[in-house]
C-alpha cells in the first residue's frame, strides 16, 4: 500500500494545488483523500486502486469548491473581498541553470510553464479533471469515469473541450 501511494501523492498533489490555487489546500486534500482511500479501500486488488484514489481526490476537491463558495459569501460580506497573500520568494527558483540555458530561453521556459498552470486552473473543473486523469495520469476513458463519477462520453467530451481550450489560450507560448 505504501508503494501504491508513494506513487500517486505526487500527482495527486499537483492535481489539488491546480484546482485549489493554494498549496497548504492542496496537501490537506491529499492527506485526507489518503487516509480515506487506506481505511475504505486497502483490500482491493491493485488495478482498481489508481481510479478510486482519483475518485476520493476528485471528491475532496469538488468538496473544497463548495467550502470555499460558502467561505466566500462570508468573507466577502464581512470583509468586501477575499484576497490571497502569496510569497514568490523563492531562493531555488533564482539558482542557476546546471544545464546552462541562457536567461531568455530560461525566461521563455517559465513564462511557458506558468502560462500552462495558470490556463489549467481556469479551466472548469470538470474539464479540469478528465485533463489531469487523462493527460498527467494516463488513466483510460473507463478509469477517468470512473474516477470522476460520470459517463464515459462525459469524460470525453470534457477532455476534448479542455484540449481545444488549452490551445487556444497557450498558442502564443507554443509553435
Amino acid at each position: 500500500m505504501d508503494e501504491f501511494l508513494q506513487t500517486v501523492e505526487r500527482r495527486a498533489y499537483q492535481m489539488a494545488r491546480f484546482a485549489t490555487g493554494n498549496p497548504e489546500d492542496a496537501l490537506d486534500i491529499v492527506q485526507d483523500a489518503m487516509m480515506a482511500f487506506v481505511k475504505r479501500y486497502a483490500d482491493k486488488p491493485a488495478e482498481e486502486r489508481r481510479p478510486l484514489f482519483f475518485r476520493i481526490v476528485q471528491n475532496r476537491i469538488r468538496d473544497w469548491h463548495r467550502k470555499q463558495n460558502v467561505r466566500n459569501r462570508w468573507t466577502a460580506w464581512w470583509i468586501g473581498s477575499y484576497q490571497d497573500d502569496e510569497d514568490d520568494s523563492d531562493p531555488i527558483a533564482r539558482l542557476v541553470d546546471p544545464k546552462g540555458r541562457s536567461p531568455e530561453k530560461e525566461l521563455s521556459i517559465r513564462d511557458s510553464g506558468t502560462a500552462l498552470q495558470s490556463a489549467i486552473e481556469r479551466l472548469p473543473l470538470r474539464q479540469q479533471q478528465a485533463f489531469l486523469l487523462r493527460s498527467f495520469e494516463e488513466l483510460s476513458v473507463a478509469e477517468t469515469a470512473r474516477a470522476m463519477g460520470c459517463a464515459e462520453g462525459s469524460v470525453k467530451t470534457h477532455h476534448s473541450r479542455a484540449v481545444r481550450s488549452l490551445r487556444e489560450k497557450l498558442k502564443d507560448h507554443w509553435p
